[in-house]
């Protein structure tokens, strides 16, 4: 072979090299350039030919490749491909390509020149996966980064469908999350060129249906082909769209499926396991999100609720105390001989008496919304009280709904604070009317249960009472599915909208009973109705309560002593008054402490009458623990308008407790029940 046929065929292998080859000179410059780096790079070879090989190197590593380049020429050597880290190449356009590059330089052929022969890496089958994954962690990186920031839900639900179809390169991607009451899901988000459903639609939640199976089967779902799916009912819109494979993964809340997260494509085969990782990790971070917005809502409510409970507790002292002057002054002008005997004063007297009466009932209420109320259980007739709430129901509630009520002959009253339970029944009725939006019925019913069922008895101490009386409140409405129905009485759960409902109606029912020594039970069927029942213990000593109507001051001895401690004077001159005309002798002081020197005189006083709240100094139940160390005989009646949480409950429950305001007739009966009771043990 002689020379010129060896350079025909060196130039041809040149040429032909599947490799991009250049052929560059001691300072960089690129002497000749073969078709495929011109294919690689996509500069046409004369382009390359004008170049230096530093115009191939991304900006941010030109400066170290200049001085290994510099460093390579002092001391060239052989450099095969695979013995070097992956390195990029910067093409004509700007984009970069993932490279080796093998180098071999010439100078012991005598040729001032280095051959350097590039390899495009990135058509490897491991090196795609590779950045394929890389990809995929960028993008979850980024929805992290958002999780992390963002607050609003609706942010996340519209980008994470977005991010799924970008990355994927999926025609679809949908988010579907399950209603409250679980019966459908609601696509809440969604991104694509093909989408079958709209952003808000409804799909049920069966097991026949796309996002019913998913989350019917709590794992990821790979679909294939749609034409031959088996599994569940494929909508003919999929087909009608052209979509042909999926991937969908289930959206998971504390172990339990709220929804699923779906990615479609027109290509066959399109996901496989790295797709579903990848998926699932942007599930994750939506739940996770979800589950985080859920969290921070229900807090900010129980914070609101609380600072409604300090509120209402913080005002509840001095607004008592202001109901307690009012009526303490009506009730006294009420057996002023000239108002007694005038034509009109008493109906004045009487309508300002019923008024500051409700202006108590409102305290009542707002104390009860907070669950900060004293519960005062005494005797109730359920007959007259489910009566009544019947009456006023049915002029207020819509006409469509039948109220009836069926109460058992012989029902004993029942022993539970009035107001709370009427409460209660309320609560009831409200959720009963929202589950009957085009009417139903609405029925009350009451009867002696001697025992609470095994399964509510089973929570309760022996010392419960035997006998209860059952109020059974049942509605015609929609029902509940078992879901629902299991969290019923769980605080904050609601399944109506947005700014309807607080969830706290059954919680504070259920609340309620258990207080009151009873409980609530549940019983409703989907599609049917609802029974909410409350059992209540019955009043120990029906007659004894009647007995506690008769004319107060028969109660009251004559001449009883009653050192009274108020730091509200115009409270005080009402409770002296009180105390007066039940035929007590009384001392009144402002102080706890002026009320211990009394104390010490043993001027023998039988009934020590103190607010619990007395300003700076000492509490009144500190007062009255004190007073008893030193007279164990002596009688305690402590009077607040604060509720039970704002009070040291540990030390009021050791004291019969009045609450503000009180008529004559409370204040009466509470000294007979103290005088009467033995003696407690104070609190150390």
């Amino acid at each position: 072979m002689d020379a010129a046929e060896a350079a025909a065929i060196y130039r041809s292998l040149f040429a032909a090299y599947a490799d991009a080859l250049l052929l560059v000179e001691p300072g960089g410059g690129i002497v000749l350039a073969n078709p495929a780096a011109s294919e690689l790079l996509g500069y046409s070879p004369e382009e390359l030919v004008s170049l230096s090989v530093d115009a191939l190197v991304p900006d941010a590593i030109r400066p170290r490749h200049a001085a290994y380049r510099e460093g390579y020429a002092k001391h060239p050597r052989a450099r095969p491909m695979g013995t070097q880290m992956e390195l990029v190449a910067r093409r004509k356009d700007g984009s970069e390509v993932m490279v080796e590059i093998a180098l071999s330089p010439l100078q012991g052929q005598g040729l001032p020149y280095v051959v350097a022969a590039i390899r495009d890496i990135g058509a490897y089958p491991r090196v795609k996966q590779a950045l394929k994954r890389a990809r995929y962690a960028e993008h979850v990186a980024e929805v992290g980064a958002m999780a992390v920031d963002t607050r609003d839900p609706q942010q996340l639900l519209q980008r994470i469908p977005q991010v799924a179809a970008e990355a994927l390169q999926a025609d679809a991607a949908v988010v579907f999350l399950l209603e409250t009451d679980r019966q459908a899901f609601r696509v809440a988000g969604c991104a694509g060129d093909l989408l079958p459903e709209h952003l808000g639609a409804q799909v049920p939640n069966r097991p026949d249906t796309p996002p019913g199976f998913v989350v019917a089967q709590g794992c990821g779902v790979l679909v294939t082909d749609y034409a031959t799916e088996q599994r569940f009912a494929v909508p003919s819109a999929y087909v009608d769209a052209g979509l042909v494979s999926a991937l969908a993964v289930p959206l998971t809340d504390r172990g339990q499926s709220v929804g699923a997260l779906t990615v479609r494509s027109r290509q066959a085969g399109r996901f496989g396991d790295d797709e579903m990782r990848f998926l699932q990790s942007l599930a994750h971070l939506l739940a996770a999100s979800l589950q985080r917005t859920q969290t921070e809502e229900a807090l900010q409510h129980a914070q609101r609720l609380e600072s409604v409970g300090q509120l209402t507790g913080g005002i509840a002292h001095d607004f008592n105390n202001l109901l307690t002057i009012i009526q303490g002054n009506l009730q006294v002008l009420e057996d002023v001989p000239a108002v007694a005997d005038d034509a009109n004063a008493p109906q004045l007297v009487g309508a300002a008496m019923r008024a500051s009466k409700r202006g108590a009932e409102l305290t009542g209420k707002l104390l009860a919304f907070s669950r900060r109320q004293v519960l005062q259980p005494t005797r109730v007739d359920v007959p007259a009280l489910l009566e009544s709430l019947a009456d006023m129901l049915r002029r207020t509630l819509d006409q469509r709904i039948q109220i009836t009520v069926q109460v058992q002959p012989g029902c004993p009253p029942c022993l539970a604070d009035p107001g709370q339970l009427e409460s209660a029944l309320l609560n009831i009725a409200i959720n009963a009317r929202d589950a009957m939006p085009d009417g139903g019925a609405l029925n009350f019913a009451a009867q002696r249960c001697e025992a609470l069922p095994a399964a509510v008895l089973a929570e309760l101490q022996d010392s419960r009472p035997q006998a209860y009386v059952q109020i059974a409140i049942g509605d015609t409405g929609t029902g509940m599915p078992d879901i629902v129905k299991e969290r019923a009485f769980e605080p904050f759960f609601t399944t109506k909208e947005a700014g309807r409902g607080t969830g706290l109606g059954l919680s504070t029912v259920y609340g309620f009973a258990k207080q009151s020594r009873g409980a609530a039970l549940l019983d409703s069927t989907l599609g049917e109705g609802t029974t909410v029942s409350l059992l209540l213990p019955c009043h120990p000593d029906a007659a004894g309560a009647e007995a506690a109507t008769v004319a107060a001051g028969d109660a009251v001895p004559a001449g009883l002593r009653v050192l009274l401690v108020e730091d509200e004077p115009e409270v005080r001159a009402v409770v002296m008054n009180f105390l007066r005309t039940l035929g007590c002798e009384v001392q009144a002081l402002a102080t706890a402490e002026a009320a211990l020197e009394e104390l010490a005189a043993d001027a023998g006083y039988r009934l020590l009458l103190s607010d619990i709240a007395l300003g700076a100094g000492l509490r009144g139940t500190q007062l009255a623990a004190l007073a008893q160390q030193r007279q164990p005989a002596l009688a305690v009646l402590l009077m607040s308008g604060y509720s039970s949480e704002l009070l040291d409950a540990n030390e009021a429950s050791a004291w019969e407790l009045l609450r503000k305001p009180f008529t004559r007739e409370d204040l009466a009966r509470a000294i007979a029940r103290v005088l009467n009771a033995p003696r407690p043990v104070p609190p150390r």
